[in-house]
């Protein structure tokens, strides 16, 4: 079985005249891998509606199951005037291959599990201290999650909600093999490195170092994040952390959204 694996499709951002769409552009990718699965990290594009048509779209034009996790971006209230996350959270839950609370049977050995994840800023430098990362901003710059993103809670508890989400359905599946799949970071290698005066303040916003602790405990054989726009993978202990982020179109090596696509997405086959 060969899962593709990948994230940050900025749909909505990536459009641009004489290219294919960029989920046009994933689903030609799909059929040359003769993929059995898709994995997508999340940040689909900004809009709840807009990631909703994307995944159907992707789920009825390939035949195969398309499973996600939503990321910071498409819970953004920018365009549908959403002022409630929780409810932009519920609406994604109604895609069958969302995995938010929901686990996913590959076969008898291997289960999918997954959900957004946080961040609690364990992931910023030293030199700050909670208080500084409550700002959510540095000089002239604002993590844009401050202003489109209300759960009624602070980030350190939705991390921790992330987190025991995630650990009740390990423990459901002890014994399979797992792939774990969040749209935050899980391990601090996938950070912007240091030194940098600017991420070394945002990359608190990445997510987590203690959903590393989570990999070890339940021996998962595959970690898939995305967030950071890197593409990198990286063996820690027994788990092989994969992030496969598309990100901006200015970011790109290839001028064709297939191309792009064709480097960035990853495949794991089990």
């Amino acid at each position: 079985m060969n899962i593709g694996i990948i994230s940050d499709l900025h749909v909505d951002l990536n459009e641009q005249q004489g290219d294919i769409a960029i989920e046009e552009a994933l689903l030609q990718v799909v059929r040359e891998r003769e993929l059995n699965q898709l994995i997508i990290a999340g940040d689909i594009s900004n809009d709840l509606h807009i990631s909703l048509k994307v995944l159907e779209g992707l789920r009825e034009a390939s035949g195969i199951p398309v499973l996600f996790v939503p990321g910071n971006h498409d819970y953004w209230s920018k365009e549908n005037g959403i002022t409630d996350t929780w409810e932009i959270y519920r609406a994604y839950q109604t895609f069958s291959g969302c995995l938010s609370e929901r686990s996913y049977s590959l076969n008898e050995q291997w289960a999918v599990i997954g959900n957004t994840g946080w961040y609690d800023y364990t992931m910023g430098e030293p030199k700050y201290g909670t208080v500084d990362f409550e700002e959510m901003k540095l000089g002239e710059r604002t993590w844009q999650d401050s202003i489109y993103v209300k759960w009624g809670r602070s980030n350190a508890d939705m991390h921790r909600y992330f987190y025991e989400a995630l650990e009740q359905e390990l423990i459901k599946h002890q014994g399979k093999q797992i792939i774990l799949v969040t749209h935050m970071l899980g391990h601090p290698f996938f950070k912007v490195p240091m030194p940098h005066p600017r991420w070394e303040y945002f990359n608190a916003f990445l997510g987590s170092t203690e959903y590393t602790d989570l990999y070890e405990k339940y021996d998962v054989r595959y970690a898939v994040m995305g967030h950071v726009h890197y593409r990198k993978r990286q063996i820690h202990q027994n788990t092989e952390m994969i992030c496969a982020c598309l990100g901006y179109r200015r970011e790109w090596r290839q001028a064709v959204a297939v191309e792009e696509i064709r480097s960035c997405l990853q495949i794991i086959s089990v």
